[in-house]
């Protein structure tokens, strides 16, 4: 079966070197094994089909080289890496005693229901959203409030008022750039939602790992902790450069908590229980953040073309997808069609999503098309043809 015309791609369109087609089949790889030994193209987790960039492979080789792999403590340099990076991209000035270091984002979800609140108060969270989001409260001894995001015209929005939620509430945890919709939020939207949280006393927790990866270029990541200091004093802010440099193995994220209370707090949860990142996560950061806006520029132009690939043939399937302001991920929407599992189904037909039910969205699947063009177009012409033999 052949692609929608407008879904081939052009004879005039440059080899890039992420066109580089990767067997990650033997390599141990999450995202692979899932489906080893069978004809399915993986698109469901969020971890990129690309190589990390040179410069970070570079460092890692010098690491390596050395041959010393003992316990490790971030450098000082690192912590001006990053207190730089902040200020250069998002105009947001921290001190360095504000990062906390952490092997991974979910781990940070996970120790801030723990750090706020008491047992049995309310962790608030917009749906659909990453799954962690729903399950970090519960194992945390917390009850789950959720309330929906607003479709409207084909776009997600937030729209909250403080009478929505429980009189228990003590964290309320965002996701921005949001996994799966995409939505990179207006400041306006940020700063209704620290109001909020600020007039309640509610801590916030932003889960802001994808932030490098605005692809819209009309938009601007805008740390909400950014907004003014008393929101930042109530904000536990996340971040990592996994996803964006493709890194998420080497288990390296950090929490922005300028509260000096409130980082006391996180600080006590973690201890005993949360690891120390590992020495070659420390040497991966710093040679992201400082080498490599090269690659990431590179990486955003090809992922905007993949993007409008799946929007193209989102539109001739007649599945509606919202605009997709930032990271990898297509949210589809298959309710039209009458795909209770979407999940499961393209999965027959050889194509591996996430289901929209992990989401708190049934009838919805998520595909990442963080991969090499000819993948991606075999994968939807799968999902094309599946659609059809129905």
């Amino acid at each position: 079966m052949t692609l929608p015309a407008q879904l081939v791609r052009r004879e005039d369109t440059a080899i890039s070197s992420f066109d580089e087609i990767i067997d990650r089949q033997h390599d141990s790889s999450l995202k692979w094994e899932k489906y080893r030994g069978r004809d399915i193209i993986p698109l469901w987790v969020a971890d990129m089909d690309f190589k990390a960039p040179p410069a970070v492979q570079a460092a890692l080789h010098q690491a390596v080289e050395r041959g010393c792999f003992g316990y490790t403590l971030p450098s000082a340099r690192l912590t001006a890496v990053i207190c730089e990076h902040l200020e250069r991209e998002y105009a947001w000035r921290i001190e360095p005693r504000s990062l906390v270091w952490l092997p991974g984002v979910v781990t940070g979800l996970n120790v801030s229901c723990r750090a706020t609140g008491f047992a049995g108060s309310t962790v608030a969270t917009a749906v659909p959203v990453y799954p962690p989001f729903l399950s970090a409260p519960g194992l945390s001894g917390r009850e789950l409030f959720s309330f929906e995001l607003v479709e409207s015209a084909g776009c997600y929005r937030l729209d909250l008022r403080a009478s929505d939620l429980p009189e228990s509430t003590r964290l309320l945890m965002l996701c921005n750039p949001h996994n799966p919709v995409g939505r990179v939020f207006s400041r306006s939207e940020l700063e209704k939602l620290a109001q909020i949280c600020l007039e309640r006393d509610i801590t916030l927790c932003s889960d802001e790992i994808h932030c490098g990866l605005v692809l819209d270029e009309s938009q601007r990541h805008i740390p909400v902790a950014s907004l003014d200091q008393e929101i930042a004093a109530k904000t536990i802010t996340l971040m990592a450069p996994s996803k964006t440099y493709n890194l998420p193995g080497l288990g390296f994220s950090f929490a922005v908590i300028e509260n000096r209370e409130l980082r006391k707090r996180f600080l006590q949860v973690m201890d005993g229980i949360v690891p120390h990142v590992n020495q070659l996560g420390l040497v991966a950061a710093a040679a992201a953040y400082c080498e490599s806006e090269d690659w990431r520029q590179e990486l955003l132009g090809y992922l905007r073309l993949n993007r409008d690939l799946v929007a193209d043939w989102a539109a001739s399937a007649g599945v509606p997808m919202p605009p997709l302001q930032a990271t990898y991920l297509a949210w589809l929407d298959f309710r039209s069609l009458a795909l209770e599992e979407p999940g499961a189904f393209f999965e027959a037909g050889g194509v591996g999503l996430s289901d929209g039910a992990d989401f708190g969205a049934p009838g919805f699947a998520r595909l990442n098309f963080g991969c090499q063009r000819a993948r991606l177009e075999m994968a939807l012409e799968r999902m094309s043809r599946a659609l059809k033999q129905r």
